[in-house]
């Protein structure tokens, strides 16, 4: 089992005889279900052809700024991808990376990330031991970029010593790794994610446009914090994400059903995700409901509130609850946090492109006596951000004595 699933990865080559290992490199990462984006220097295309990478990775591959390509590319290859590795990474571009230039599209790449990507580095081991490159290295380290080898072996020049990449499995392994932050580590976490059903008749029911991206999405950076993770899904058009055990469920009673379930089992943590329908069909005709000219009356009942329903038990595991809002987001998300009864609460502004039936996503977590905005980015992005910030509140331990004393007086 890895991390490496759905994960956007960036792939720099430089220009060394170890890039031969880069291809190997590419083709595992796949097989780990990683996408793969290669992106090679000058110098690296003479040890390796493009088309080697473009094969293993069914992607474009980069070689530098080209004409029939954005001019933007390197800010957008930079904020495409989750991690950046370089394999193998030369003198000439550790030099580079140190001293901040941007004369090469990787180099600009690195320049324009956020992150700072990860090197593995791979030369002659006189290059390796040279004063200069040991320099270097400490800069990086200094900087946050992790620095991955090399290991003593045989070199091509026939020398032996510090100086060759390391293999590709070894990457690969670090590589899942990275994404294991263990903060959750021993938690056991209750997700809830996507829309509920509710039927009208046999064939036509009440629903909304959750895709349930965002719920599956923070199951899997759960998971990736180390905890324990079930989710508990309405009816999407998504994968199972590996790793963790799955209820799917139909309507919002099943998912009632199916959280308290969850719960008599033991559960640290609960976070709502799910878009729960809060109305249903008072009575749901036994057959179909046949098209008349008249208007059709259709009289609705309210469904149990999940969210509230498990912050107000005893005892209970600490709550996290999303709210789709359409304007005054922080006052919106205030209420609502007070009113559910919860530890947080993660607001998002539905439309511009956000929210349902998209792939990215703007938060504004909401706690008590705090918030933080989480700017624009893909929902696994958004994902880990929130789950680093629940996992921040929930060592804190007090907040959840303090909501179940309200609940409880």
């Amino acid at each position: 089992m890895t991390f490496l699933a759905k994960k956007q990865l960036l792939l720099g080559v430089s220009g060394g005889i170890a890039a031969y290992k880069s291809a190997d490199l590419v083709r595992q990462l796949r097989a780990a279900g990683a996408r793969v984006r290669v992106v090679m220097t000058p110098a690296a295309r003479e040890f390796v052809g493009e088309r080697t990478f473009h094969a293993l990775s069914g992607e474009p591959v980069w070689c530098d700024w080209q004409d029939d390509r954005t001019a933007m590319e390197h800010i957008d290859l930079a904020r495409w991808a989750d991690r950046i590795l370089i394999a193998p990474a030369t003198a000439d571009t550790l030099a580079k990376l140190v001293q901040g230039r941007a004369d090469d599209l990787l180099s600009a790449i690195c320049l324009a990330s956020d992150q700072p990507p990860t090197v593995a580095p791979a030369m002659n081991q006189a290059m390796w031991r040279n004063p200069a490159t040991r320099d270097n290295i400490e800069v990086l380290r200094s900087r946050g970029v992790a620095v991955w080898g090399p290991v003593e072996g045989e070199q091509a020049c026939g020398e032996t010593g510090p100086g060759r990449m390391l293999e590709p499995a070894e990457l690969v392994t670090r590589l899942s790794e990275s994404f294991s932050t263990g903060r959750l580590a021993g938690i056991r976490v209750v997700v809830t994610a996507g829309p509920t059903r509710e039927a009208i008749d046999p064939v036509r029911y009440l629903s909304n446009r959750s895709s349930g991206k965002m719920g599956y999405a923070v199951a899997e950076a759960a998971r990736e914090a180390g905890a324990s993770v079930v989710l508990i899904s309405g009816p999407t058009t998504l994968d199972a994400p590996a790793g963790m055990d799955m209820v799917r469920v139909e309507s919002a009673a099943e998912m009632l059903d199916a959280v308290q379930a969850q719960l008599a089992s033991a559960c640290d943590l609960f976070i709502s995700t799910a878009a729960v329908a809060d109305y249903r069909p008072a009575t749901p005709a036994i057959h179909k409901i046949k098209r008349q000219m008249e208007a059709l009356s259709l009289p609705l009942q309210p469904v149990t509130d999940i969210l509230a329903s498990v912050a107000q038990g005893n005892p209970r595991p600490f709550c996290v609850g999303f709210a789709a809002e359409t304007e005054n987001l922080l006052v919106s998300a205030q209420k609502k946090r007070i009113s559910k009864g919860v530890e947080l609460i993660a607001a998002n502004q539905v439309g511009g492109g956000l929210g349902f039936d998209a792939d990215d996503n703007e938060l504004l977590l909401v706690w008590e006596g705090g918030s933080k905005t989480l700017e624009r980015a893909s929902k696994i992005r958004l994902a880990r951000q929130l789950v680093e910030q629940i996992a921040e509140l929930y060592a804190g331990g007090g907040t959840t004595q303090e909501h179940h004393a309200e609940h409880s007086a």
